[in-house]
């Protein structure tokens, strides 16, 4: 048999590795007690306030990471005589993980949370048992030489830090003491002698079956019905004849020689006793190719038990590998780790997740925008949760928290809308100073950045801090910043009245009052006296009068010049022309914006400041329309406007329908001023026949004050101002979605006539609006504009809520007709987010409500 192993010492790869002798347990000695599952929840020491992370890894500096015991043998990969768990429990050893990806493509969301689940059981366990040689191990298994690229493995690892999830041994690091090497392919002298050792032992054998022979007892047997296996003949064969064999260099591969009657069972943590029969599942199978290559499961095994691994968490597609996995390490004696097998992460069609569902790479989501602490807080969720209504998780709050007890079996669903939630979750966390860096980096991926402008321009750090606090305040992502930089940037007015097809705009110009407003604005403009930013001080309009940055859009700059001589402005426009309110705020915003709703105008227009200064942006390629163009392309518009258009509407004629033509022109032989279209598309409010929406008293109110309920955990209680002189009293379901500075001064839509009623003992008044998704598992505010006056009415256009037809219901009413339940199943958000009734929205005198929730409802 000696002669066996040299010859097959000789058939493969020679690599250099440093490998353990032994392995000493914790510094401290484990309390002979101790029974709990290695990965599971243990009694912690206690925490102190300190980050816990920073906890491990002064506990890693003061002891080293690896025990004394672990040593240098030589330059090649040796199989230990002993195992590193040999005699031990491994149930009762501090955790040592592995994350085993193999480098063939990036790492995906699957792989993320496999990774991640390891790595938090690790990290406790560094807690737990100081001086241990607890560990997050990452190997690369890549005997997929066909495959296996070392661009890959770069990606790989290059995801993982990006995550945050760094390794304590792993093949890129140069460790005095070492359990490695962690790259398969520099371990096959290793594996080599571990298939010597199953043939020496007689618990495996060499097999000389060539491939068409194989083919053929392949094809005989199904031609029998029978299952394809292979039928063991070189299983018990003549020792004579296997050396003569040997002796002619004949091809062979080794085979693991399954005991008979075996059965295969194991606890698995998550999927719970598992039983397979040996022989009916696996047969004989290989070890070592003809080549010297060895498999996949073979590698695995010997893997697991030289580096001392004492729980294996992986997808439950890797469950079936358990059978040969659990018969190679028995048959070498290394104890058995603990395995949990978690549950595949699905598309919203409920089929595993792939490429056909949109990224899925975690090389993508950073590109996108998200935050690599909301993609492990996401990531834990899938399949996971602490047993409270808790979703939002910081890094030490996940490694505190994490229990593999508490991952469930079945599936779970990526659902894109539910990590935007997280991710700006996460982001409301963070400040505007800490927002900017990555905010400048998605100014780059969004081609923002002129030709030659790299991040670390000053200039850019200011437009970055500008577009930051600018859409802080709904921001899901760190694109959106960019994104809505871009339409900040843009002027999307059309070129002529004709070619409106927005029916919100249609509406208001025809109105009449924007022809004038923007007449008066053009005349300003000409004349010098319109109010325009301070090109020396254009940040100003991002910071209240401590410096510091401005997150809510309602607050303005509070040592800003140039916003307040535009309000001041504003209020000498609306005494001259005689509007106030949506009539006023409407036609302006879209006269210097092009759009009908958006962020504060001071802020927008101090935000296209930015973008000249120092040449930073690159303007043609973004479409950067500057105020000079933009008074030219509106000078055009309303030259272009109808003369019925161009004065105030009369009540009479306001009562009348407006329509927009399906084609974008008029027959001049069938108008008239007093003439109404019918579009050809269907509305329908033709045919609804339900209670009227004017029948719901909806206000804007500002929310002042949020507790929580001191007896019922899903609810706060809010103080909100909805302009009636007194506050009023309400209570939301919104605890489980939203944090307290979530909602503290937050314009909200309250519906205002619901009787009062107790909530568990509370006595709520109103209901705050929310949109949600069609699951109810995102839930978010129903937000009005900014620039909306609290304890206004809330309309829908082409309604009446005027005089006594268009009063709300009293609040008895409401209750016994049930009014609001029926009018329930048509008040939805668009797919734009917008709230809407009948394809109709939700209107103040400042413009359009909005939410972040697309195709969704609002209750």
């Amino acid at each position: 048999m000696a002669l066996l192993s040299t010859l097959m010492a000789c058939r493969g790869r020679v690599s250099l590795a440093f490998t353990p002798l032994s392995r000493s347990l914790a510094s401290k000695p484990l309390p002979s007690s101790q029974s709990t599952i290695s990965g599971l929840r243990r009694r912690r020491l206690k925490k102190s306030g300190e980050s816990l992370l920073r906890k491990i890894e002064q506990i890693q500096e003061k002891v080293g990471h690896l025990s004394s015991a672990v040593g240098v043998i030589d330059e090649i990969a040796q199989l230990p005589d002993t195992f590193p768990l040999a005699g031990k429990n491994t149930d009762e050893e501090p955790p040592r993980m592995r994350f085993a990806p193999s480098p063939t493509g990036s790492l995906h969301v699957g792989g993320a949370r496999t990774a991640l689940y390891n790595w938090l059981v690790a990290k406790k366990g560094q807690l737990d048992y100081p001086g241990s040689n607890a560990a997050f191990v990452l190997r690369i298994e890549d005997t997929d030489v066909a495959r296996s690229t070392k661009e890959s493995e770069k990606s790989v690892l290059a995801d993982l830090k990006w995550l945050g999830l760094h390794w304590d041994e792993g093949p890129d690091m140069n460790l005095e003491k070492s359990y490695g090497p962690y790259r398969q392919s520099e371990r096959s002298n290793i594996y080599k002698q571990a298939a010597t050792r199953l043939v020496e032992q007689d618990k495996a054998y060499y097999c000389f079956c060539s491939p068409e022979e194989l083919e053929e007892m392949k094809a005989q047997q199904e031609a029998n019905g029978e299952t394809p296996r292979y039928d063991n003949r070189w299983r018990d064969a003549d020792p004579e004849v296997v050396q003569q064999n040997m002796a002619e260099n004949k091809p062979f591969t080794v085979r693991f020689k399954v005991p008979d009657n075996s059965r295969v069972v194991i606890d698995d943590v998550v999927r719970g006793t598992v039983s397979w029969d040996a022989q009916a599942t696996v047969g004989d199978f290989i070890l070592l190719r003809s080549t010297g290559v060895p498999v996949y499961n073979f590698c695995v095994a010997v893997d697991d038990a030289s580096m001392g691994i004492t729980t294996v968490v992986r997808a439950e597609e890797h469950l079936t590998n358990t059978v040969r996995q659990v018969l190679v390490l028995d048959a070498l004696g290394a104890p058995r780790p603990r395995y949990a097998h978690c549950s595949l992460i699905l598309g919203e069609d409920k089929q595993k997740l792939s490429k056909r569902h949109g990224a899925t790479s975690c090389d993508q989501y950073r590109l996108d925008g998200f935050l690599p602490d909301a993609m492990i807080n996401y990531l834990a969720l899938l399949g996971w949760g602490d047993g409270t209504d808790n979703e939002i998780f910081n890094r030490d709050e996940l490694i505190d928290a994490f229990d593999l007890n508490r991952v469930v079996k079945s599936p779970s669903v990526f659902d894109v809308t539910k990590l935007k939630y997280v991710n700006s979750q996460h982001l409301k966390m963070m400040t505007v100073e800490q927002v900017v860096p990555l905010v400048e980096e998605q100014l780059e991926l969004e081609g923002l950045l002129a030709t030659g402008i790299t991040r670390d321009h000053p200039s850019v750090g200011t437009f970055a801090y500008a577009a930051t606090a600018l859409a802080k305040q709904f921001m899901e992502t760190t694109k959106d910043a960019a994104t809505n930089a871009k339409v900040v940037l843009s002027y999307r007015l059309p070129a002529t009245f004709d070619e409106v097809t927005d029916r919100e705009a249609k509406s208001m110009i025809e109105q009449g009052h924007f022809y004038s407003i923007a007449s008066r604005i053009l005349e300003q403009y000409r004349e010098g006296t319109f109010p325009q930013p301070d090109p020396s001080n254009l940040v100003a309009a991002f910071q209240d009068a401590t410096g510091q940055a401005i997150e809510e859009d309602s607050q303005m700059g509070a040592t800003c010049s140039y916003t307040k001589s535009y309000m001041a402005n504003m209020k000498l426009i609306a005494k001259d022309l005689g509007v106030k309110g949506r009539d006023l705020f409407h036609p302006v915003r879209l006269a210097l914006t092009g759009e009908m709703s958006g962020q504060d105008v001071t802020k927008q227009l101090s935000l296209l400041g930015l973008a000249y200064l120092d040449n930073v942006i690159a303007l043609r390629e973004n479409d950067v329309v500057g105020l000079d163009e933009r008074m030219t392309r509106l000078r055009a518009f309303v030259d272009s406007i109808p003369a019925e258009f161009r004065t105030p509407r009369t009540k009479e004629d306001k009562n009348q329908k407006s329509t927009i033509p399906v084609n974008g022109q008029q027959d001049a032989t069938q108008l008239d001023s007093s003439t109404i279209h019918t579009p050809s598309v269907s509305d329908p409010k033709d045919s609804y026949d339900g209670p009227p929406i004017s029948a719901l008293d909806i206000r804007v109110g500002r929310i002042m004050k949020v507790w929580e309920h001191p007896e019922a955990e899903k609810l706060y209680c809010e103080e909100i101002d909805v302009g009636e002189g007194e506050t009023r009293m309400v209570a939301s379901g919104l605890r489980p979605y939203m944090s307290k500075e979530d909602l503290e001064n937050r314009l909200v839509l309250v519906l205002c006539n619901l009787k009062e009623r107790k909530m568990v003992g509370f006595p709520s008044h109103g209901m705050v609006l929310c949109a949600s998704n069609q699951d109810h598992s995102v839930v978010r505010l129903v937000s009005p504009p900014v620039e909306a006056k609290v304890g206004e009415r809330v309309t829908v256009p082409d309604f009446d809520f005027d005089g006594e037809e268009g009063a709300p219901f009293a609040e008895n009413k409401i209750g016994k007709k049930k009014v609001f339940e029926n009018l329930a199943p048509f008040l939805v958000t668009n797919k734009y987010g917008i709230p809407e009734f009948l394809q109709r929205p939700f209107m103040t005198s400042a413009g359009v409500c909005t939410s972040p929730i697309p195709d969704g409802t609002v209750s």
